[in-house]
């Protein structure tokens, strides 16, 4: 008995707050629909032609020629790269004091090949295995798995400097693991 006492106000009390919102909760939940009001309507006055447009003489148009108005799309390209050229179009072609002594920072010239050069060294690196065999069978393979012996490194090392040939002469001593192991236990 006691419980359904403490239901009732429990469930009624939300209607109440629901129903003290008043019209909003209508719209809210789009329960009542918002015409327009035919009243606040109003009517725009016509375009007129201006009067001296009418006395003027415009010669027709001329199908394919460029309009007059628009810019060219690469000018629009070019003068937004290059700004100066849209504020002094004779200096287009000439380059400012700054400019000048950044570009003879920047060291000499690349040579004509060097697209060719680098194009064909990224060539020398390409991997021939796809990505997923990489990603599978990436244990085992390539110098990934080649230890450097420190010791014997530093006396070749030290040995072709007494003798004065390049550090790359010689091969490089590494340290023998074995054969692979299960899990490195087995």
């Amino acid at each position: 008995m006691k419980r359904s006492k403490l239901l009732i106000p429990v469930c009624v009390a939300p209607l109440l707050l629901l129903a003290g919102c008043g019209n909003d909760v209508s719209k809210t939940f789009s329960l009542s629909s918002a015409s327009p009001d035919e009243f606040t309507v109003t009517t725009r006055a016509p375009l007129s032609v201006p009067p001296d447009l009418q006395t003027a003489t415009l010669p027709p148009p001329t199908p394919g020629l460029a309009r007059p108005q628009e810019i060219p799309l690469t000018d629009q390209v070019q003068q937004t790269l290059e700004p100066q050229l849209a504020l002094n179009p004779a200096a287009a072609g000439q380059d400012s004091a700054g400019q000048d002594a950044l570009v003879a920072q920047a060291g000499p010239t690349a040579p004509a090949n060097i697209r060719a050069a680098v194009a064909a060294e990224a060539g020398q690196d390409a991997a021939s295995e796809s990505l997923t065999e990489r990603l599978m069978f990436w244990h085992g393979k390539g110098p990934a798995g080649v230890v450097v012996d420190a010791a014997g490194e530093e006396a070749r090392l030290q040995k072709d400097a007494a003798l004065g040939q390049s550090p790359t002469t010689g091969e490089t001593p590494v340290i023998d693991r074995g054969k692979s192991k299960f899990l490195g236990i087995f």
